[in-house]
């Protein structure tokens, strides 16, 4: 938990870089966590009860295919001989074990993306419906005069995707929480989100933002995340969850702003003098 707090709360900021640069030192960073700590795909069987208190069950076999049919066996169905039988039973683990891991991985990935899917609809859904109300919209208009580093359609496509998101969910979904699960069982999804609240230190300090309703906040989000997650098996969901909420937060409001700039936003109110839209 300490490694990915250190590096974004101490480390990066000292780096100095650019959005550009920062974006890169994150999913860099990212990378280096899961080929160091690995990456479980797994998948949380609920109708079956779990293998330990976390939830998870492993997606690899924990008995090889085949080891029950011939491994005890002192010959084949056709008398070969024990080396050849345990050749076979090797064999057929090995074949076994693809099959169903990739299955499960399949199935995993399936369910991923039906409730990332859903988890996206909602969100804009949510958004227009902010936008269809005129004192939600002006309050949302508000937030785009906080403008970004670099242009808005770079901050969408680049930065969200892979500065924020795939960073994130890589590190706190996709690394920290199965380990979180396994070494504490039913805390790992308070620590993974406290943990997930506390990175976003350095870019509240950074932003001037109040840093305890910034952890609070981004704490709570780590929560859902984590049990959307918990519920998928996946960290897929999550990702387009999360990336839905980013991406809509910063284009929603600069959609507001032009709305009420163009007079289509009917009687909202809005001091506008610092546009950053142009």
């Amino acid at each position: 938990m300490s490694l990915p707090l250190l590096w974004h709360n101490w480390l990066l900021p000292r780096l100095r870089l650019g959005p550009r640069g920062r974006t890169a030192a994150n999913a860099v960073f990212a990378t280096a966590c899961a080929a160091a700590f690995g990456i479980r795909e797994t998948d949380y069987d609920l109708h079956a009860a779990p293998h330990h208190a976390g939830g998870y069950r492993d997606s690899v076999p924990t008995r090889p295919i085949g080891e029950a049919r011939l491994g005890s066996l002192g010959v084949g169905p056709c008398g070969l001989p024990d080396r050849r039988v345990s050749r076979g039973a090797g064999c057929s683990a090995r074949v076994g074990n693809e099959v169903v891991a990739r299955h499960r991985a399949g199935r995993v990935a399936h369910r991923g993306l039906c409730w990332g899917g859903a988890s996206l609809v909602a969100v804009a859904v949510g958004y227009g419906t902010a936008l269809a109300i005129p004192p939600v919209r002006t309050r949302l208009a508000e937030f785009a005069t906080r403008a970004t580093e670099v242009d808005l359609a770079e901050w969408v496509v680049v930065h969200i995707p892979i500065g924020t998101v795939y960073s994130e969910e890589l590190i706190f979904r996709g690394v920290l929480d199965p380990l979180l699960d396994e070494e504490f069982g039913p805390l790992g999804i308070w620590l993974g989100a406290t943990a997930f609240g506390l990175w976003h230190i350095g870019p509240a300090r950074a932003a001037g933002d109040s840093v305890l309703a910034t952890i609070a906040a981004t704490a709570s989000a780590g929560l859902i995340l984590g049990l959307l997650r918990r519920r998928t098996g996946s960290a897929i969901a999550p990702a387009l969850l999360h990336l839905a909420v980013n991406a809509g937060g910063a284009i929603a409001p600069r959609i507001a702003l032009r709305a009420i700039r163009t007079g289509r936003a009917g009687t909202d109110t809005l001091d506008v003098r610092r546009d950053p839209c142009g």
